[in-house]
């Protein structure tokens, strides 16, 4: 008899099963002659969790549905695995258990999944810290943050359901892994199925953007639509942001948007608030230039429309690097990256910027790929193409050719394409980008 073999006989088993998230089956090790069975002859004497850095044993072992004292088999043990996976808060589950006189002995070893933050995103009859502070009740493993995927998130939408109810709110709630607003971060997203209320209008806290004509003609974007933060904030940073940069605010702060709910049931409407912190304007100081060779400083200065002293109009610097980039590109350096960082001056009320330039590879043309033309629209594409093979590539040519050229090599014909794809195929190892053009 083997060594593994007197341990069994002797009464004392130990077995190493391992279950990881998604498996389909599990092989289990042979002879379980003191393990628990499916009669049910076991009996748990304790639960412990490993391996996690983000919850404590106590916290996670009542995930698995087994309790000390109770009478359980192999198979209560596996299912206890299961619950663990499924939760979506764990990228692997191992367990392990061991019989003795006393009862079952069994340990579960996990890792820690990655999680992301939560957006609620039309819950106007809670602020975040009530529905936070709901979950935390109602979801022991809940922290702050969800899972990608699992049984957790549906845990938190049964909660969220219950809290809706408390106000006269019968609906559902889903939850969908999304970019969040503005940052484009992953969030694991809540949202009220059929919430019935929309928005009755929108305060803002700064009088420029309650003064700004702009942003009041486009306020319909928004006003009598259903309630969303994820609408409202992405209505701010694309219509009420770009003014307060125009007018050098920098620094503007946008807090989170609040809810102000009234009425009830089918006439509840919701009345934004945004807050908004204008910060300081400041003042235009110049700029300078790091890893630039093709185009010297004085060149790119050139492209520079503020002058010192100026307002750091915020718009109008997107348009300056966007020239810059432009300048590289109809160059043949298609790849160049650029990033200005700005420096500013609290005491002056100035910003500077140390820019920052990775040219990349000088592009030349390669092939001029056409499909979809006769003989003779081939022949006339290709007289008035206007980039020589093997010269360097201008991408400022290629984007004035798409726009009016092909029209215009086309006058006369007695028909035209509705539609022209076109596509640009680099190889930065040869250094050669093939124009491609697809007539229909």
């Amino acid at each position: 008899m083997s060594d593994m073999q007197s341990r069994f006989t002797a009464g004392r088993a130990l077995i190493l099963l391992t279950t990881v998230v998604f498996a389909s089956c599990l092989q289990l090790l042979p002879a379980f002659a003191q393990a628990p069975d499916t009669s049910g002859n076991g009996k748990l004497e304790s639960i412990k969790i490993t391996g996690s850095t983000k919850y404590r044993s106590e916290q996670i072992a009542p995930a698995t549905g087994l309790s000390p004292g109770a009478t359980i088999t192999k198979y209560d043990l596996q299912r206890g695995a299961d619950r663990l996976a499924q939760l979506g808060l764990f990228a692997t589950v191992q367990y392990r258990f061991a019989s003795e006189d006393t009862g079952v002995r069994a340990e579960y070893q996990v890792t820690d999944a990655p999680t992301v933050p939560v957006w609620f995103d039309n819950f106007p009859w809670f602020t975040d810290d009530e529905l936070t502070a709901a979950l935390k009740r109602a979801v022991p493993l809940f922290d702050g943050t969800a899972p990608g995927r699992g049984s957790l998130l549906d845990e938190m939408s049964d909660a969220l359901e219950a809290l809706l109810e408390t106000r006269g709110v019968h609906s559902s709630v889903s939850h969908v892994l999304a970019a969040a607003p503005v940052t484009d971060a992953q969030v694991q997203q809540f949202r009220v199925e059929h919430a019935g209320v929309n928005i009755a209008g929108v305060e803002f806290s700064d009088p420029l953007a309650r003064a700004d004509r702009g942003v009041q003609q486009r306020l319909s974007d928004v006003v009598g639509r259903p309630f969303s933060r994820t609408l409202v904030e992405l209505f701010e940073f694309e219509q009420v942001r770009p003014v307060y940069l125009s007018h050098a605010f920098l620094r503007a702060h946008f807090g989170a948007p609040t809810a102000q709910i009234t009425g009830s049931g089918g006439n509840a409407r919701v009345t934004v608030v945004s807050p908004i912190e204008p910060g300081p304007a400041f003042g235009w100081s110049g700029v300078t230039w790091n890893g630039n060779s093709v185009a010297s400083s004085a060149e790119l200065n050139g492209l520079i429309a503020l002058k010192p002293g100026d307002p750091a109009d915020g718009i109008k610097m997107e348009k300056m690097w966007d020239a810059v980039r432009d300048e590289y590109t109809r160059r043949g350096y298609l790849d160049v990256n650029l990033t200005a960082t700005p420096q500013f001056d609290d005491a002056a009320k100035r910003v500077s910027y140390a820019v920052s330039i990775t040219e990349g590879p000088l592009y030349h043309m390669g092939k001029l790929v056409l499909t979809g033309l006769s003989i003779e629209g081939e022949r006339r594409i290709r007289g008035a193409w206007g980039i020589a093979e093997g010269a360097a590539f201008n991408k400022d040519i290629y984007e004035q050719f798409a726009a009016t050229g092909i029209k215009q090599a086309f006058t006369g014909l007695p028909f035209h394409y509705e539609k022209v794809g076109r596509f640009l195929q680099q190889d930065p190892a040869k250094g050669t980008v093939d124009v491609l053009l697809d007539f229909q």
